[in-house]
């Protein structure tokens, strides 16, 4: 049976990740649950799953949760616990479904016990990817992309010689907002941004979707996790969602995994890797036809090329990228930001703080915060495109 630690269990991915755990009582058992304030929830799975340890977000959301939560387990917090989680001796495979950059610490701590690591936190590669991958070869962890995107690569690389590839291709439906203009997009509101044509995701990763940097940063995940240079990733727009990815042969041939818009089932192959285990479809094919393909507009979604500028710089860039990425998205749900304020405080997080040293994870970690700060100072100025 493998032991796993569940980082953000009480979201999108770590609910579902749960379920699928769920259905396989005999092959998968949970060690560790970690979370942040959602303590009714957290509860709630400590009671179904008996973990051994349980990880919330404060101190305070810890005391709530030991007044909830059945004995046995032992709870922690913050930082710490979430690194103590991801490293916690006898499990064989972290489930990472943090948001955003409090992801990378836990990443890199559990490659670095040697830990296996289903991904689906894409910043923590966006952040400390070649650090991480660096360690990961290292110690003989491997990183199972849970990203749909990414996840459905690792199928269509599978056997293949690398030498035979010519390039990566990721498929973005393209959001609610693919046809609209800048200048109508200019008044979209976050309700409008949250509804997703096509998946059920968490608020972040939903507006990422709006604006296409969840495909930038999607660019900088595939980059580190398949050793493959920035020119040979592409993105193209797939507005049914149906086609996740593909890969595009030397000699011509494209290999795509398709699938339902379902993020059990990227899940599931993670947890199984290297097996597959029986699963219903839920998939018709013949009902998901037509299938159409686009261009990405660099004009109206500037986010996918910002992210583009970030892997080229190096260093720090990507860690800025991400940063000020998390804050205007942040400040934009908490309606204190223009949706086109968004790429607009990227590129200037990106001019005042891309190009600073990146030697280590600290360095990292350093420029995120730097990254944070002015960001917040941008849009505290009230600029607008």
């Amino acid at each position: 049976m493998k032991r796993l630690a569940v980082l953000g269990s009480t979201g999108s991915i770590g609910c579902q990740a749960l379920e699928v755990i769920a259905e396989h009582p005999g092959k998968l058992g949970v060690t560790v649950l970690a979370a942040g304030g959602n303590v009714a929830r957290l509860a709630e799975q400590i009671e179904a799953f008996r973990p051994e340890l349980a990880v919330a977000g404060t101190e305070e959301a810890a005391a709530a949760l030991r007044a909830r939560a059945p004995r046995g387990t032992r709870i922690a917090f913050g930082r710490d616990g979430l690194i103590d989680a991801a490293r916690y001796e006898g499990v064989g495979l972290v489930v990472n479904g943090l948001v955003g950059a409090l992801g990378v610490e836990p990443t890199y701590a559990a490659v670095d016990a040697g830990c296996d690591v289903a991904l689906a936190n894409k910043e923590a590669l966006v952040v400390g990817g070649e650090l991480i991958l660096r360690r990961a070869r290292e110690t003989g962890a491997a990183i199972l992309p849970v990203d749909s995107e990414h996840n459905a690569l690792h199928q269509c690389l599978r056997g293949e010689e690398r030498s035979g590839i010519r390039a990566l291709w990721l498929t973005a439906s393209g959001g609610p907002f693919r046809t609209w203009t800048t200048e109508a997009m200019a008044s979209v509101t976050p309700e409008q941004a949250l509804r997703h044509p096509n998946w059920a995701m968490g608020p972040k990763i939903t507006i990422d979707s709006a604006t296409l940097m969840n495909k930038g940063l999607e660019v900088i995940e595939a980059r580190w996790l398949f050793d493959v240079g920035p020119d040979r990733i592409r993105v193209v727009v797939h507005p049914q969602s149906v086609v996740h990815s593909l890969v595009e042969m030397i000699d011509g041939s494209f290999k795509a995994q398709l699938g339902a818009t379902d993020m059990r089932f990227p899940i599931r192959y993670a947890l199984a890797w290297p097996e597959r285990w029986e699963a219903p479809s839920g998939f018709d094919l013949v009902a998901a036809s037509p299938l159409a393909f686009e261009a990405p507009d660099p004009l109206r979604f500037p986010s996918l090329p910002l992210a583009y500028e970030a892997l080229a710089r190096g260093g720090a860039a990507p860690a800025a990228l991400n940063a000020a990425n998390e804050v205007a998205v942040a400040a934009f749900l908490a309606g204190r930001a223009r949706f086109l304020d968004i790429p607009a405080t990227i590129r200037h997080a990106l001019d005042r703080d891309g190009d600073a040293p990146a030697a280590t994870l600290d360095d990292l970690l350093a420029a995120d915060g730097r990254a944070r700060s002015s960001a917040a100072q941008f849009l505290s100025a009230g600029v607008h495109p």
